[in-house]
C-alpha cells in the first residue's frame, strides 16, 4: 500500500505495526504530531495511551509498561530528550526494552524549536550518566524510517535495552510517498521469558553467559524478582560487591558491543572507485546523495558512506570501505560525528558543518567535494 505521510505519522503506523501496544509522552515540537498519531490509532489496535504531565514521567511509565510485558515508545525532542535521561539510564542499569524517538531541532534550552538539527547525536550515546552501551538508529529516507521503526523495536526486545530513534524537524514534517508493507510483510521480535512454573530457586534474573542479554520474566507470570537501579547482583539485589559490579558492566556493554556486527546497517554507495567520500546520515544524506550523484556526472569519482545505524558506531566497516581515501563529512551540528569519523580511521578528515536551523544543501557538499578532489 502507498501512502503519503509525514516522517512523524510515519514512524506512529510502524511502531503500531511492529507490536507498540502502550505509548506515554508529553507534547513537544517537532515531535507533536507523533504523539496525536498514536493517540487517534493506538486506541483502535487495542493499545493505550497516555499524555504524563512531563517527559521524565512519560519515560517512567513507558518502562513500567514494558516491564509488565508491552512493547512501548515515547517521543520527544531536545530538552524533552535531555529530561528522559535520568530514565534512560534506568532502563539500561534494569535492561528494560523501550523506543525513544528524538526529533532533533536546535538548542542548547529552548533552541530552534521549529528548524532541524542534529546536535543530539552525543547525547543519544553519553546523556545518561555511567558506562553502557546503547543502539540508537538514524533513518534517511521515507521507506527506511518505517522499516527502521520496526528494526528499532525488534532490537529493543531482543537485547533488552533502550533503542534511540533518531530522526530531525526535516524528515518528521515532511510529507513523502512511503511504501506501506501489508501485514507479516515484515519480521517482528519478541523478547526471550522464562519459562512459567520454573523453581525461583533455581532462576537469578540477571545470571547469563557474556554477549547475551538477560532472560527476564515480565510482572504477573507468577515469579518474585526484583528490578534495581542500584547495582545489582544476579539476582536483581543491591550490591558493592567490587566483582559482582565488574561483571554487571560487562555484560551489560557485552550484549551490544558483542553483536555489533548484527546491529550494524550502512548504506555504502559507490565507495569502491572513489577519490572522495562524503559520510552523512539522516536528512544532511539525501543532500549527499544528490552531491555524489552530480560529482559523478561531472566527472568526479565521489562516493558516499551513510549509517543508519549510528550507535554502536560502525567504525569497522568504515575503515573497510573507506580506507584512505579523502572523506568529508556533512552533519547539522558543529562537527559531532566527524570526530567519531577520525577515531575509527585514526587521520583527520574533512567536513561541512551548519548548526544555523538552516539544512546542508546539495550544492555546499559539491562545492566541498570539488575542493577536494
Amino acid at each position: 500500500m502507498r501512502k503519503v505521510m509525514p516522517g512523524n505519522e510515519n514512524v506512529a503506523r510502524a511502531a503500531i505495526a511492529a507490536g507498540c501496544r502502550f505509548f506515554a509522552g508529553y507534547p513537544i515540537t517537532p515531535s507533536s504530531e507523533l504523539a496525536a498519531t498514536m493517540s487517534a490509532l493506538l486506541p483502535k489496535a487495542g493499545g493505550t495511551f497516555i499524555q504524563m504531565e512531563d517527559e521524565i514521567a512519560s519515560m517512567a511509565a513507558v518502562i513500567g509498561a514494558s516491564i509488565a510485558g508491552k512493547k512501548v515508545m515515547t517521543a520527544t525532542s531536545g530538552p524533552g530528550f535531555s529530561l528522559k535521561q535520568e530514565h534512560i539510564g534506568l532502563a539500561c542499569m534494569m535492561e528494560i526494552p523501550v523506543v525513544i524517538v528524538n526529533v532533533m531541532r536546535g538548542g542548547p534550552s529552548t533552541g530552534l524549536p521549529t528548524h532541524p538539527s542534529q546536535g543530539d547525536v552525543m547525547q543519544a550515546r553519553w546523556g545518561t550518566h555511567g558506562d553502557h552501551s546503547i543502539i540508537a538508529l538514524t533513518p534517511s529516507l521515507p521507506n527506511e524510517i518505517y522499516t527502521e521503526t520496526i528494526r528499532a523495536f525488534n532490537l529493543a526486545e531482543q537485547y533488552r535495552s533502550p533503542v534511540i530513534l533518531l530522526l530531525d524537524e526535516i524528515l518528521a514534517h515532511t510529507y513523502e510517498v512511503v511504501d506501506v508493507p501489508e501485514s507479516g510483510g515484515y519480521e517482528t521480535a519478541n523478547r526471550k521469558l522464562p519459562p512459567k512454573g520454573l523453581d525461583r530457586l533455581d532462576f537469578y534474573t540477571y545470571n547469563r553467559n557474556v554477549g547475551d542479554p538477560p532472560i527476564l520474566p515480565n510482572f504477573f507470570m507468577g515469579y518474585n524478582f526484583h528490578f534495581e537501579s542500584l547495582t545489582h547482583d544476579e539476582m536483581g539485589f543491591p550490591t558493592t560487591d567490587p566483582k559482582k559490579v565488574d561483571l554487571l558492566v560487562k555484560l551489560r556493554e557485552a550484549k551490544i558491543e558483542k553483536n555489533k556486527e548484527k546491529i550494524w546497517e550502512n548504506d555504502i554507495r559507490m565507495v569502491e572507485n572513489a577519490d572522495v567520500v562524503v559520510f552523512a546520515y539522516g536528512s544532511v544524506a539525501r543532500s549527499g546523495i544528490q552531491a555524489v550523484e552530480k560529482a559523478r556526472k561531472d566527472g568526479i569519482k565521489a562516493g558516499l558512506f551513510r549509517p543508519i545505524t549510528l550507535w554502536p558506531f560502525p567504525d569497522k566497516p568504515l575503515r573497510e570501505a573507506v580506507g584512505n581515501k579523502k572523506v568529508i563529512v556533512a552533519e547539522m551540528n558543529t562537527g559531532l560525528i566527524k570526530r567519531e569519523v577520525e577515531r575509527a580511521l585514526r587521520r583527520d578528515v574533512g567536513g561541512i558543518f551548519k548548526a544555523n536551523g538552516t539544512p546542508i544543501t546539495p550544492e555546499e557538499i559539491l562545492g566541498r567535494i570539488k575542493e577536494e578532489k
